[in-house]
């Protein structure tokens, strides 16, 4: 059965709306996508899921951040997102004294909320922009089309621009190039830090628990959106006033039960359900295996060092968790895709698209050229992420690395003073950022780590000319001992971090002085390397790829026009809605999973002090009392922490809310299920499952943890 699925991934599973698979356009939902999610329970309109003339659920999702979702729950712009997504602005609030990341946060009047540095987007409008972005591109080669893009999508844009008002269009390709569609947005400046749970909840269970069901963790913060008196986009300002939403989500008190309708709008950020056999090969013989080891690597000594030292854990914290997040993602998608023998699966149906492009001009070669594009990569694949994921893991190299852009400017001919010191300036307060986060007890052990391991791994006709024999005058390139003595030095004489030799430098910047730091020499051997030798390969490949790609999804949606109608394209961080059902699974042999977890669970995992494990005392006293209130599941007669869904969700919906049949929020998106991250390739509809944070776990730590009656207050509330 399970075979049977997978033979079909590329097409015919994608294409059956019976199952929960699909990041729907909220616009172009289709009657029959619409005639499903009824079938499933949905009790609202098409007009209350998305309308341009009036206020739909679309206007309460908000892109949060650079790549998060988050919804708005009040008539006063209060924001629910997750824990992790508003991290970053949760530590660089926090200090040693004032630890909000380790204590926690609660603002209980709205003059104790925190300033930060966040944009959140609201959806205003969607628009089909197909004719206009192919008019512009009309009679060019897929070269020239390449190079003209950005320059026909920004003549489309800048018709909405309205700068004073923070709306922009961003265009989203659709089906590989075979779509464009503008999303117009209203920017939005001044956010705030309201709430946040301390660590110990919002990442509870840690890396152990991360992407794993059954979870305890309340991965949630609070937010809120202010702008200017007359309502618009505006910089902080403490005469800013909370902003009236268009519209903002009840929040449901009332729970659910197994089979209850779910409902998920987000910004999905990335998916790749129609990738070759050939990608997917790449992907498990080189891309992951490296990614995973080099991470692996780079977490284990800023673990290292973070467990040693408050100050370090909340000076690495942001860093390690993103690292942290995507290794064990990559480790899992890896073993999934063989598991369910993707690439096989993706062959069979290859050779059936062949067998039916035989004699059509335009599609009959797809799959030799594939076959010839990735040959001319693959040698080269495992240099790219050798340098990206090790030598630029080094956080002192990746800064090093970046000075090239100095160097550049100072040997540009005809550069002027006021050219280099430009960049000089550019570059010092780079370098404010890099010392105040950087950390020289791991970042040695680092960059001992990678050099050694590109030394290894990579083919030794591709290392940068010289710059391993630099390090062997440490002694044996087979030593350990080696890289971790010329590793040392390099940290004891750099220029970079020698603040003294910094400014003298960089008052009087030149390329002689830059490349006699040896930082500098090592990390810019590498990029440069690579940029004249690698790069333009890697450019030619992704490009090609684009091409058949484009090709390729024509001749399916060809190949099919009636199942073409019910296709979705991939995600591509432009607003989807997905739905399903809250629903149990059974992942293996003789093992059940309920579909939620309860307050009884968390102190079962919970071992006072530990990493990962630990709760905060007074959680404790309050679970052990069962003191819920008014959020307890009375069918359960406990508190519920999460839950499960079907639903069909990736990275970037993150924070996205889960409705109820009627659309109140029941819960936040925070993840998915290990025995379905093959999912970005390949959707089981089976096992996919998406953790939710259940909003009553939300509200139990806003008021009974963090005495913040205020929010609660504010809500509106479905009992």
């Amino acid at each position: 059965m399970k075979k049977l699925l997978l033979s079909l991934v590329l097409l015919a599973s994608i294409l059956q709306t019976k199952a929960d698979e699909g990041m729907w356009l909220p616009m172009l939902l289709g009657q029959q996508v619409y005639n499903d999610m009824v079938k499933k329970g949905l009790k609202l309109t098409k007009e209350q899921l998305y309308s341009i003339n009036k206020s739909s659920i679309k206007d309460a999702i908000i892109i949060f951040g650079g790549g998060c979702t988050g919804e708005i729950v009040s008539n006063q712009g209060l924001i629910f997102t997750n824990h992790h997504c508003g991290y970053d602005a949760i530590a660089t609030a926090s200090s040693v004294e004032n630890n909000y990341l380790r204590d926690g946060f609660y603002a209980y009047n709205k003059d104790q909320e925190i300033k930060t540095a966040l944009t959140v987007q609201f959806l205003d409008r969607i628009e089909d922009v197909t004719a206009q972005v192919e008019a512009g591109l009309k009679g060019l080669t897929w070269a020239e089309r390449t190079k003209k893009l950005q320059e026909v999508y920004k003549g489309i844009t800048d018709k909405v621009a309205d700068k004073e008002n923070g709306v922009s269009g961003r265009i989203y390709s659709m089906f590989k190039d075979n779509q464009y569609i503008m999303y117009v947005y209203k920017t939005y400046r001044d956010i705030r830090l309201v709430a946040t749970p301390p660590e110990s909840i919002g990442k509870y269970g840690g890396d152990t628990d991360n992407w794993e069901w059954p979870r305890h963790t309340g991965d949630f913060s609070v937010f809120r959106v202010y702008a200017s008196k007359d309502g618009k986009p505006a910089e902080y300002s403490k005469d800013n006033a909370p902003l009236k939403p268009k519209q903002f989500l009840p929040v449901s008190l009332k729970g659910f039960k197994n089979g209850d309708y779910a409902m998920i709008y987000g910004y999905p950020g990335g998916t790749n359900r129609y990738e070759t056999s050939y990608g997917v090969k790449l992907k498990n013989d080189i891309e992951n295996p490296s990614l995973v080891a080099l991470r692996d690597m780079r977490l284990k000594f800023m673990h290292e060092q973070m467990i040693k030292d408050p100050a370090v854990k909340l000076k690495l914290a942001s860093s390690y968790a993103s690292i942290a997040n995507y290794w064990k993602f990559f480790d899992g998608e890896t073993k999934q895709l063989k598991k369910f023998n993707t690439y096989d699966q993706k062959k069979k149906y290859e050779q059936d698209f062949v067998s039916w492009a035989k004699g059509k001009a335009e599609y009959e070669n797809i799959f030799s050229e594939y076959e010839k594009n990735y040959a001319s990569w693959t040698p080269y694949s495992k240099h790219r992420q050798y340098l990206r994921e090790g030598i630029l893991g080094s956080p002192l190299s990746a800064f090093a690395a970046s000075l090239i852009s100095l160097e550049t400017a100072i040997n540009k001919p005809g550069a002027t003073a006021e050219d280099i010191k430009k960049a000089a300036d550019a570059a010092d307060a780079s370098r404010k950022s890099f010392i105040a986060s950087e950390d020289i007890p791991s970042d040695k052990k680092i960059l001992a780590g990678v050099a050694q391991a590109f030394y290894n791994e990579v083919d030794k006709s591709q290392h940068p000319s010289g710059t391993f024999d630099k390090i062997a005058v440490y002694g044996s390139l087979d030593d350990d001992a080696t890289f971790k003595k010329w590793s040392s030095d390099l940290f004891a004489k750099t220029t970079i971090l020698n603040d003294a030799e910094w400014s003298k430098f960089i008052a009087s910047p030149t390329a002689a002085a830059l490349k006699a730091d040896a930082v500098y020499d090592f990390s810019s051997s590498f990029v440069n390397n690579y940029n004249s030798n690698y790069s333009p390969i890697y450019t030619a490949f992704v490009s090609k790829n684009n091409e058949l790609g484009r090709s390729y999804l024509k001749g399916i949606m060809e190949k099919n026009p009636a199942a073409a109608k019910k296709m979705y394209p991939d995600a591509n961080f432009s607003m989807r809605v997905s739905y399903g059902n809250v629903k149990s699974y059974k992942p293996k042999d003789a093992v059940a999973y309920d579909y939620a977890t309860t307050a009884k669970g968390i102190l079962e995992k919970y071992v006072p002090g530990d990493y990962e494990f630990d709760l905060p005392a007074k959680q404790v006293e309050l679970f052990k009392k069962r003191d819920f209130g008014q959020y307890i599941d009375k069918s359960r007669n406990d508190l519920v922490i999460g839950f499960i869904t079907t639903n069909d969700i990736t990275g970037g919906n993150s924070g996205s809310p889960v409705m109820d049949a009627y659309g109140n929020l029941i819960g936040l998106a925070f993840d998915g299920n290990y025995e379905a991250l093959s999912h970005k390739i390949a959707f089981d509809k089976n096992l996919n499952r998406t953790i939710c944070l259940d909003v009553r776990y939300v509200l139990w730590c806003l008021d009974k943890l963090g005495g913040a009656k205020n929010l609660i207050d504010e809500l509106k509330l479905v009992k």
